[in-house]
């Protein structure tokens, strides 16, 4: 086994899984609770960048705050599974390793 390949293979494994980090960071996903009234929007780096609110959900703040919590829980959801997909082998590995994702 050569120690020098296998060096320049794990460095470009980490090169290849950074670049996906950037990808999936760039791109945007929503997260819904109320069957839509609320949506949260955020990147696959884990960042909100919008909230929707259907005014129907103005009327209730108790209604209103369990819907944002779920919403946003949805949303970092979809966020981390896209993540694991721009990854892809190695997102799984993270993914079932416990180890990130």
């Amino acid at each position: 086994m050569d120690i020098n390949a296998l060096m320049q293979q794990a460095q470009a494994m980490q090169k290849q899984a950074l670049e996906a980090q950037e990808r999936a960071g760039r791109k945007e996903v929503t997260g819904e609770a109320g069957g839509g009234l609320v949506k949260i929007t955020v990147t696959g780096a884990g960042t909100a960048t919008r909230v929707q609110l259907d005014p129907i959900t103005v009327t209730d703040v108790e209604m209103l705050q369990d819907l944002i919590v779920a919403a946003m829980n949805d949303a970092l959801k979809k966020a981390k599974d896209m993540m694991a997909a721009e990854l892809g082998p190695l997102g799984q590995m993270l993914k079932q390793s416990g180890l990130g994702l």
